[in-house]
């Protein structure tokens, strides 16, 4: 075992509200698993490292992306393989250098996030780690029913319109490496021919969903912006809602009761009015426009009225680049949460909900090294998250 010393830093480690002066960390370089941490006198090493007494925190986690969309061309159709490709490896190097160390894709055409996934492991590139949903499971003519392919050949979700759908889907995913099931349950800002408020998948479609996932150590995350679709997804026992426009106070308790994430996503409702006038189509600007006091309303009920929450940006759709997600915590601790409750729900928060906790999330000896080396104090100034040449480490292995 080869060791790294990294020495001389200011500790955040994820787990308490603290910051440890004096720290020390301990890195295997073949596993980039931490095997002793800790402060004052220093162990022996074969390289030293170090940080100046800098600020060192967990990588983030960023819960809710799409890796296949342009933040500034916004193109959503007939997207090719190829295109989609190119454009993810270079929203995971983006993602990577803001200090989301991994993301976990919420649906991506022809299963790029599972066949990149499968690559980093095997040819590793500059980028986040990745938890790939796959093809997100759609009704016909719902919200992932959009139309892709250089010809038009391809569609980006799984359309599926019955419990038995549902379940050949799910194992069709599982069967190609997906971890996570992605199913929308309602409509949404960026499909032209839906409301956020209907409702597109039944509680039997979801819970047929999540009866597959779970039986295969999956996770399922439902897309639910109106009000009526969120508590159907409920019932069905999605593990996270992500948006939660409509979120209602009973269903609220109904999260609680039953350990449901949220993944707010509030950046991503931000940027559409304030970069979108004459460069969006209008029926987006209008959906946005309509719902987005709302959506900041309710959304901020549920974060200061104790439901677990996993931060999330939904990275990729319009003006919302992969490069902008460490604002996301800035948006919470002004919304319902505090710093250090939204440095966790980009670290242990983000990991317990996507089920990688054990290596990720926190630095604890026995964890990954994922780091993030910052000038100033995360726990005092959230904004500490945002600098931009930070310094950025994967198993111990410095990125940028």
């Amino acid at each position: 075992m080869t060791k790294l010393l990294f020495d001389n830093f200011q500790l955040f480690a994820g787990t308490k509200e603290k910051i440890v002066d004096n720290a020390w960390m301990v890195v295997d370089q073949n596993s980039g698993q931490i095997t002793a941490i800790g402060t004052g006198a220093t162990p022996q090493a074969d390289q030293v490292v170090d940080l100046h007494h800098q600020y060192v925190m967990p990588g983030l986690i960023n819960a809710h992306t799409h890796m296949m969309m342009n933040a500034l061309t916004n193109k959503l159709y007939y997207l090719s393989e190829t295109e989609v490709t190119l454009q993810a490896l270079a929203n995971l190097k983006e993602s990577l250098q803001a200090g989301i160390t991994y993301v976990r894709d919420c649906g991506c055409a022809f299963n790029v996030d599972i066949k990149l996934m499968k690559l980093h492991h095997a040819h590793p590139f500059v980028g986040s780690r990745i938890m790939p949903s796959g093809q997100p499971m759609c009704m016909t003519g719902g919200h992932a029913d959009f139309t892709e392919g250089e010809h038009g050949g391809a569609v980006w979700g799984r359309l599926v319109d019955s419990p038995d759908e549902m379940r050949h889907a799910v194992r069709e995913n599982f069967k190609e490496g997906a971890q996570n099931i992605k199913v929308m349950a309602t409509g949404g800002v960026m499909s032209a021919t839906d409301q956020i408020d209907d409702t597109e998948l039944s509680v039997e479609e979801m819970k047929m969903a999540v009866e597959e996932a779970h039986s295969k150590h999956m996770t399922v995350a439902a897309h639910a912006e109106g009000g009526k679709g969120i508590h159907k997804a409920l019932l069905a026992g999605v593990d996270s809602i992500e948006h939660g426009h409509y979120l209602s106070h009973d269903d609220v308790e109904l999260m609680k009761e039953h350990g449901t994430y949220l993944v707010p996503t509030l950046v991503s409702g931000i940027v559409i009015p304030k970069y979108g006038k004459g460069k969006l189509p209008q029926y987006m600007l209008d959906k946005e426009d309509q719902i987005l006091d709302d959506f900041i309303s309710n959304v901020g009920y549920a974060m200061s009225h104790g439901v677990k929450i996993a931060m999330g940006t939904d990275a990729g759709t319009p003006f919302n680049q992969f490069k902008e997600a460490p604002v996301e915590l800035e948006l919470m601790a002004e919304h319902g949460l505090s710093n250090f409750q939204s440095l966790q729900a980009a670290g242990i928060g983000a990991a317990s909900l996507m089920g990688i906790d054990k290596e990720y999330g926190t630095l604890e000896k026995g964890k990954m090294a994922d780091f993030l080396v910052l000038d100033d104090n995360p726990l005092t100034n959230i904004k500490a998250v945002q600098q931009v040449d930070k310094q950025v480490y994967l198993g111990g292995k410095k990125q940028f």
